[in-house]
């Protein structure tokens, strides 16, 4: 179904191609997930699939791609469109309606599908999932989450040979991130459809997966068994990490497969200690009240109170829609507030000018994008230096840290996600503000970024800083935050130690302790460390 023969990408001012001499086969059928660092290639390999590298990206393409018997140099994407359909990173720059049943039509608007295919196939998209409540709901009103299934079920509706999904789970919660590829699998195994699956977050996705394709960073490409790479890659999901750390072979992808092997981990564990994790928080460095939040007839927060003392780590965590986005918005004071109180450092985020207020709270959105305006990498990291009155270099070092070795005369706009993210997140921790809200922060971060990440949040906390973050990612939360907050439909419904909270819960557990239940272990670290 596509095949790369001897393909090199290599853009323009580039060092060295992001691809090089590649040559690999997707078979008709085939669920492929592509994985590798931030920043080694992933997207540009995805765009040469439906065209995209180089017609619309410029840049020079050598060598050959065909897809469905299209050869991606004489087609252009529009003629690929009936064959290729492809989600990218950010939902909402991609939708061209103004309401969730428009977008779904749309594309089979532009394919001439007759109207009455296209009303089963909108209705039998909405039920796939799960957004038959959401019909008629304006898009830029949805959630962060709601807008990805709504853009992966705009492509599935135009019955694509070959679906390419850049980072499809990275804004849904666990039980979202399930129904959505319980959908793909279907689409797998019911209908044959070729689908390509980039994504970070593999323990999601691996167990799925017939082939692996690993893109190291240095221009090729890996490709067998998921269980065959992720023995020997540097970057690897959890349990992949736990089975070579156990010496688990062949390599289990499940946490069924794995349990059925860990029995003597666990009882080596079971006369070890957890490393513990707990803080004895003095002072409130954020002290929210009473916050409500209402769009129109929506009441989105209902009364939330929430503390974040100095030091602390709190993670808040819900299903899309739950409020937790509106939540972070009004502390932070830019953001709609009907009621309630937030007091940080006796002073009211939303009561102070934009500068000052910056000082006290620091927030990254969930689209990183809106807070970058200037030309260059470098520009904008001069930029928050002055800014934030610090010494220059500060938001550079940070940077560096975060996501190595992205040029400085690189424009943000030419980024991949989860550079731009790194970006954003150097420029708003630059100034170190006493409290730090983060919306999603390891979209489109690769595993070792994330362990970088978490060392970063770890020593602002060992500092003071309060760190209250937003994320459906259950792994990053076992491994850096000390308290979780559970929403759902805007109010608190569990709040308290991080092990307490997601070891109880079956959708927010992380698969160490899903694996080795019911002893406390949350994290690969903490397995390896009590081992030693």
């Amino acid at each position: 179904m596509i095949e790369f023969s001897r393909v090199t990408v290599t853009y323009p001012d580039a060092a060295r191609p992001v691809l090089s001499d590649v040559s690999l086969q997707v078979e008709e059928g085939e669920l492929c997930l592509v994985a590798g660092p931030t920043g080694a290639g992933k997207s540009t390999f995805l765009g040469a699939i439906n065209g995209l590298v180089p017609h619309f990206t410029g840049g020079r393409l050598s060598g050959r791609v065909v897809v469905g018997g299209f050869d991606t140099a004489l087609h252009p994407p529009r003629e690929l469109a009936p064959v290729v359909g492809v989600v990218g990173q950010d939902p909402l720059s991609g939708f061209v309606t103004d309401t969730v049943e428009e977008e779904l039509a749309y594309a089979m608007e532009q394919l001439a599908v007759p109207p009455d295919v296209m009303r089963k196939r909108v209705e039998e998209t909405l039920d796939l999932l799960g957004i038959a409540d959401l019909r008629n709901r304006p898009l830029r009103t949805l959630s962060g989450g709601q807008q990805q299934r709504v853009a992966i079920g705009s492509v599935l509706t135009a019955h694509p040979s070959v679906v390419v999904l850049d980072e499809p789970t990275s804004a849904l919660d666990p039980t979202a991130a399930e129904d959505v590829l319980a959908a793909i699998t279907r689409l797998v195994h019911d209908l044959g459809t070729t689908v390509i699956v980039a994504e970070h977050r593999m323990e999601r996705v691996a167990q799925y997966a017939d082939r692996l394709l690993y893109l190291p960073g240095d221009g090729s490409v890996r490709s067998g068994s998921p269980a065959e790479i992720l023995a020997t890659s540097p970057i690897a999901p959890p349990i992949a990490e736990l089975g070579r750390l156990a010496g688990w072979s062949p390599l289990p992808l499940s946490v069924r497969d794995a349990r059925r092997v860990a029995g003597p981990l666990r009882a080596r564990l079971q006369k070890l200690s957890v490393v513990g994790r707990s803080l004895s928080v003095t002072g409130s460095a954020l002290d929210v009240r009473g916050v409500v939040v209402r769009y129109g007839d929506v009441l989105a927060v209902r009364g939330v109170d929430l503390r974040a003392g100095p030091g602390e780590v709190v993670a808040l965590m819900g299903r899309n829609g739950s409020g937790k986005s509106s939540l972070l918005w009004a502390v932070q004071g830019s953001g709609p507030r009907s009621a309630g109180k937030v007091d940080v450092g006796g002073a009211d985020p939303a009561s102070l000018k934009p500068k000052v207020a910056r000082r006290r709270v620091g927030l990254v959105p969930q689209t990183p994008a809106d807070l970058l305006y200037l030309d260059s990498v470098d520009a904008e990291c001069a930029q928050a230096d002055t800014e934030s009155e610090v010494p220059a270099g500060t938001a550079r070092a940070l940077l560096d840290r975060l996501a190595p070795g992205i040029a400085g005369e690189a424009h943000p706009g030419d980024l991949s996600e989860g550079q731009r993210l790194a970006l954003v997140l150097a420029v708003q921790l630059a100034s170190a503000p006493p409290v730090v809200l983060l919306d999603e922060p390891t979209r489109g971060l690769d595993y070792h970024a994330k362990r970088r990440f978490a060392a970063t949040l770890r020593e602002l906390a060992s500092q003071g800083h309060a760190v209250v973050l937003a994320t459906h990612d259950v792994e990053f939360v076992a491994t850096v935050a000390n308290r979780v907050v559970v929403m759902a439909d805007g109010e608190v419904v569990a709040d308290g130690p991080t092990k307490e909270v997601i070891v109880a819960s079956p959708a927010f557990a992380p698969q160490v302790a899903k694996i080795l239940a019911p002893q406390p272990w949350l994290t690969v670290d903490e397995v390896a460390e009590a081992l030693a």
